[in-house]
């Protein structure tokens, strides 16, 4: 088989159209095009309908991506046991996180890292849970951080981390005098409330089905640090990680009170692809990972 016909189709399937998959392989539409088409021509089977602009697989083409897959899946492990080869006292770890992990969090992790190992080049960059599984599972990175569980069938999900939920509230607030909050003095509440499918979005829907609670949310959005201004600001009050304010509760901009059901707590998980190759520089940040979700564990228990 050719391969580079197979990249085209595989490509061009994966992103949704020929003019996508020529971008992603530097070469022109018409190019990519007619590879497309003596692939087919080449067996004399039909892999892909096209209704306009959109691919839409055949049975046959099912067949041939999920074998493609694979096969590119492979080049790319390749390419990194190579690459490791290469540069063995150096290293390049690429990762991504959910942004409740990687602002408060993996910093922590990577500062000494960092300092016992300056030649390796450590990239991160924050996104959404649902992406940097994408991500992960097509092996454009080689770690993720994430704020929920989920089961994925290329992926190997950890848990790193269980940390206390809390409601932050300004520091005048009616509520920041209490030692602990009941779920139901929430009822009533202006609560600032993170975006749909976040760890604390899901935990507060669970309190108001739980407890029948009555409360309004003014405002929905996606930063922590955001999050915590407009509590300070008095727009509201919200739920998120223990130590997501712990700068704010010392410097006396917010307070920080624990719900008296112990059990909130939110888990943060590390995930990679099954198949991904560890190189030495990725196994000792591993590491580090655990050993660092050790020591957290014992400062909240």
């Amino acid at each position: 088989m050719n391969i580079n016909l197979l990249r085209i189709f595989y490509y061009a399937t994966k992103l949704g159209s020929i003019s996508a998959a020529a971008d992603a392989l530097c070469v022109t539409q018409p190019a990519a095009t007619k590879g497309l088409q003596r692939l087919q021509e080449h067996y004399e089977i039909k892999f892909v309908n096209l209704f306009g602009r959109k691919l839409v697989l055949t049975d046959a083409g099912q067949v041939l991506y999920g074998i493609a897959e694979k096969i590119f899946e492979t080049e790319k492990q390749a390419d990194e046991v190579i690459r490791d080869f290469q540069e063995r006292k150096k290293g390049h770890i690429r990762i991504l996180a959910s942004e409740s992990f990687g602002a408060y969090y993996l910093p922590f992790i990577i500062i000494p890292y960092s300092r016992e190992r300056p030649h390796v080049h450590v990239c991160s960059n924050l996104l959404p849970t649902e992406l940097v599984v994408e991500a992960t599972a097509s092996l454009n990175c080689d770690l993720g951080f994430i704020s929920y569980p989920i089961e994925h069938k290329k992926l190997v999900v950890r848990e790193i981390l269980e940390d206390r939920m809390v409601v932050i509230v300004p520091p005048d607030h009616p509520l920041a005098d209490k030692g602990t909050i009941e779920p139901l003095d929430l009822d009533g509440q202006a609560i600032i409330m993170h975006e749909n499918g976040s760890a604390p979005q899901r935990i507060l829907e669970e309190l108001v089905s739980k407890f029948h609670l009555t409360i309004s949310i003014p405002l929905e959005i996606s930063s922590n640090e955001g999050i915590k201004r407009l509590v300070a600001g008095g727009l509201g009050i919200s739920i998120v990680s223990e130590n997501v304010a712990g700068e704010e509760v010392r410097a006396g901009k917010l307070a920080a009170v624990p719900l008296t059901d112990g059990t909130i707590r939110r888990k943060f998980f590390m995930v990679y692809h099954k198949d991904k190759y560890f190189s030495e520089a990725l196994q000792r940040f591993v590491d580090a990972v655990y050993q660092w979700s050790d020591e957290y564990a014992k400062t909240i228990s």
